[in-house]
């Protein structure tokens, strides 16, 4: 990957944490930049491509879950994490469920960050090829389209966010098998982290709803273990 191309965008309104983190991610060969604030961060978002955003949790007047969700809106497979003071558990269960990929807790550790941030920015190279896995799934009444995030009942589309897009691929994937937890964690952020854990329970239970109009379609919890898509065929 040519990290030289790519752009990343930093809310911040500490100006001098700001103007560290800019100088270390130019130093790495990234474009970059910084807004001190959510309503200049948004606006810039909106007028400028981004690969990437690091959004502060603590703003002025918007904070930064606020923040991200206004940038799903207009850009729905953005990746961004969440620069925090906090360590508290609630803060961290809502920025995983908007879908952050991670949280940096301040003071950092620089060389820790870079690593997250390329291995971040590795997963979401828009030209990468994908897996040699099939990418359209038949699941009783419904059709899944990986590749457009495209779920359909009965010829009626809609479109599903990343990261239930990701969820429902590997359960199709292991339809009428167990998917392990902690794997598809790790799939899909990367890591095993108890929070990302929670925060991947959120989307199995939005799938669950998304497939709901169909009664031949269940997701089994198997305690401590992982989850069961199964699809009876009568």
């Amino acid at each position: 990957m040519n990290i030289s191309t790519k752009r990343i965008l930093i809310v911040e309104d500490d100006l001098n944490l700001g103007f560290l983190l800019m100088e270390l991610l130019e130093s790495e060969g990234y474009e970059v930049k910084l807004c001190r604030d959510a309503e200049s961060g948004l606006s810039n978002f909106k007028k400028d491509p981004f690969d990437l955003c690091v959004l502060d949790v603590m703003l002025p007047e918007m904070d930064g879950f606020q923040l991200a969700h206004q940038i799903r809106l207009e850009r729905q497979e953005i990746p961004f994490l969440f620069l925090t003071a906090r360590s508290m558990k609630e803060d961290k269960l809502r920025g995983f469920t908007l879908g952050a990929e991670d949280f940096i807790t301040k003071p950092f550790d620089e060389e820790v960050l870079l690593c997250k941030l390329r291995v971040i920015l590795r997963r979401f190279v828009e030209d990468s090829p994908l897996e040699c896995v099939p990418t359209e799934f038949s699941i009783g009444d419904y059709t899944f389209d990986y590749r457009r995030r495209e779920l359909s009942y009965k010829g009626h589309p809609q479109r599903i966010t990343e990261k239930e897009s990701e969820v429902l691929r590997l359960l199709c994937l292991s339809q009428n098998q167990i998917l392990k937890r902690d794997e598809a964690v790790e799939k899909i952020y990367g890591k095993r982290d108890y929070f990302l854990g929670r925060s991947f329970d959120v989307f199995i239970s939005r799938i669950r709803k998304l497939l709901s109009n169909d009664p031949s379609i269940s997701i089994e919890n198997v305690f401590k273990v992982g989850f069961i898509l199964n699809v009876r065929n009568d």
